[in-house]
C-alpha cells in the first residue's frame, strides 16, 4: 500500500470513530451502561478478529510470549479504557468534541513520546511540530467552544425556578 492510500485509509478509519462512539453510547442505554457497551464492543470485535484469523489461517505465535515484559500487554488495557471512556463521554460532550479532545491528547502525548524516544528512536520536537499542535489546540477550542451555551435538547427536562 502506498503512502497516499494509507493516508486515505487512516482518514476513513478516523471517520468511523465518532460513529463507533455514538453506537456504543446508544447500546449502553439499552444494555446496562457504557462499561457493558464497551465490553460488548470488545467481545464483538474479538469475534470478528478471530473469524478473520481463522479465515486467513493466520498462525498465532505464542512461543516465548510469557518471557515478554508485562507492559507489552498494556495495549488491550488502554484500548478498553479508551472505548469505555469514549462511550461514557460522547453523550455528554458530543461526538465532535470527544474526537477533537481525544486528538489533542493524542498529538500532545505523541510529541512527548517522540521527543523522549519512548519505545522508539527519539524524533525531536521542533517549532514546526509545536505550531502544528497549537493549531490542533485552536481547532479543538473552536469545535468544543466551551464559552457557548449548549442548545436545549428536545425532550430534555427543563430546569424550573421556584415559583414557576
Amino acid at each position: 500500500m502506498n503512502v497516499f492510500a494509507a493516508m486515505v485509509v487512516a482518514v476513513l478509519i478516523g471517520a468511523v470513530l465518532p460513529l463507533q462512539g455514538l453506537i456504543n453510547a446508544r447500546l449502553g442505554t439499552h444494555i446496562g451502561g457504557p462499561i457493558v457497551a464497551a465490553f460488548v464492543s470488545f467481545l464483538v470485535g474479538t469475534a470478528m478478529l478471530g473469524a478473520y484469523l481463522l479465515a486467513t489461517r493466520t498462525p498465532i505465535l505464542l512461543q516465548g510470549s510469557m518471557k515478554l515484559p508485562a507492559w507489552v500487554w498494556a495495549g488491550g488495557v488502554f484500548g478498553a479504557i479508551y472505548v469505555a471512556c469514549f462511550t461514557l463521554l460522547v453523550p455528554r460532550i458530543g461526538a465532535a468534541g470527544m474526537i477533537c479532545l481525544a486528538v489533542l491528547g493524542q498529538v500532545t502525548a505523541s510529541l512527548l513520546l517522540d521527543q523522549f524516544g519512548i519505545l522508539q528512536a527519539p524524533k525531536p520536537v521542533d517549532a514546526v511540530r509545536i505550531v502544528g499542535a497549537l493549531l490542533v489546540l485552536a481547532g479543538v477550542v473552536l469545535v468544543v467552544a466551551p464559552w457557548r451555551t449548549p442548545p436545549v435538547q428536545p425532550n430534555a427536562p427543563q430546569a424550573t425556578l421556584p415559583g414557576d
